[in-house]
């Protein structure tokens, strides 16, 4: 059966910067301090990036980390890919729902994202499950070899269709790709965004909704998760 048409998009409302919060701040404070609190080992990661990198924004936080913690715990992979390693939250989080003998892959192309993510690393319980490699993340795909249960992208959005790409011929039959930012801030629903980073986005999550290779669900959750699974 072919889908029916989609949805009319929502109107746009412009606010600070043309960005608005995907949920009700106050709710997301409410479901951050119904969820159980990072171990110190995490926090310490948080307060790290908060204090050394002027980008800390980019860090998934606490919400993401436990939902992304959950998926493995639930998934059980043995073998994840990240591709955008940033300071190493989301790393992190993912490990400590893995097995023992589980291994993560993560790929930064800042040498000085990566050094800080790796002393991160090297504080925590899982400095042996995670492994980052630096450079160009579409140099380093082409040189990995699969399959990995899990892959997550959260990295430059103007690459995303070419790693989701290179990612599907190294997913395991059963695996999962997790895609962080696919709202955006909100900007998808301008239809008219002329900055690269949004036109990405849209053109992405077009692409996956149309690819009848997976099959996808997107969330609401902090700026917008989908899971992809191929068919």
């Amino acid at each position: 059966m072919s889908p029916g048409p989609r949805p009319a998009p929502v109107p746009w409302h412009d606010g600070p910067m043309h960005e608005r919060p995907i949920a009700d701040p106050d709710l997301e404070a409410y479901a951050a301090a119904h969820s159980t609190p990072e171990p110190d080992w995490l926090a310490a990661v948080t307060a790290a990036t908060r204090s050394e990198s002027p980008l800390h924004g980019m860090m998934v936080g606490h919400l993401v980390g436990r939902f992304l913690g959950m998926l493995v715990a639930f998934a059980r992979p043995r073998r994840i890919l990240e591709i955008g390693t940033f300071t190493g939250y989301s790393a992190l989080a993912m490990a400590a729902g893995l097995p023992p003998d589980g291994r993560i892959v993560t790929l930064e192309l800042d040498p000085e994202h990566a050094a800080l993510a790796r002393r991160n690393i090297d504080a925590s319980p899982h400095a042996g499950q995670v492994e980052i490699r630096v450079g160009p993340a579409i140099d380093s795909l082409a040189a990995l070899e699969g399959p990995f249960d899990l892959v997550l992208i959260d990295a430059d959005k103007e690459s995303y269709r070419a790693y989701y790409e290179a990612s599907l011929p190294l997913l395991a039959p059963g695996g999962l790709i997790v895609v962080d930012n696919v709202l955006w801030y909100g900007r998808v629903l301008r239809r008219d965004a002329a900055d690269p980073s949004t036109a990405a986005i849209l053109a992405f999550n077009e692409h996956v909704a149309s690819d009848p290779r997976v099959e996808c669900v997107m969330l609401t959750v902090r700026d917008g998760l989908t899971l992809i699974r191929r068919r």
